[in-house]
């Protein structure tokens, strides 16, 4: 069936909705009481759509574990321990999405995990190598030419403005 066809979609960009944007795939297609996976790739901090996510029954959140600070401010130690970490959830995410025939596998920051943290030949391999009717979503920033080869959708966020730069913090049920 075509509407069983999985693509590849890219959400990428300086600018805020990536995440957001991911999220809102994912409850549209498990309100449709359809199998998601979402892996969370360098973020840890509590966020709505987590608590979202908990009210829907076929979507499984999984998140990195262990060191919960920028990349910049790690040291190489952390760094190792954050790529283990990073190499596992993928296994992970990839691992439960066959088990479970998922629709959708969110693989959010996955881009930015890309930078030191998950060898890009395993995220290609994947892709060339998943499930035919498993749409998958890639999120974070610059993707490298062999991501966007392989999208079928590619949208880009692009920052005009950002209240972060006035100093207003992140708000609770806005951004975070």
């Amino acid at each position: 069936m075509a509407e069983e066809n999985g693509l590849v979609q890219i959400y990428y960009g300086d600018g805020k909705g990536k995440t957001t944007a991911a999220f809102g795939l994912a409850f549209r297609c498990a309100g449709w009481g359809r199998r998601v996976v979402i892996a969370q790739f360098l973020k840890s901090s509590p966020c709505g759509e987590l608590t979202a996510a908990e009210r829907f029954p076929t979507l499984t959140v999984l998140r990195s574990k262990g060191i919960h600070k920028f990349t910049f401010q790690m040291n190489d130690e952390e760094k190792a321990v954050v790529a283990r970490n990073c190499r596992k959830l993928f296994q992970e995410a990839v691992a439960l999405a066959r088990a479970e025939d998922a629709r959708l596998l969110v693989l959010d920051e996955v881009i930015d995990a890309l930078r030191g943290f998950l060898p890009q030949e395993e995220l290609c391999a994947f892709l060339d190598e998943r499930p035919a009717g498993l749409e998958v979503v890639l999120t974070g920033r610059d993707p490298a030419p062999e991501l966007l080869s392989r999208a079928d959708y590619i949208t880009e966020m692009k920052k005009i403005r950002h209240p972060f730069e006035q100093g207003i913090p992140a708000r609770l049920g806005i951004e975070k």
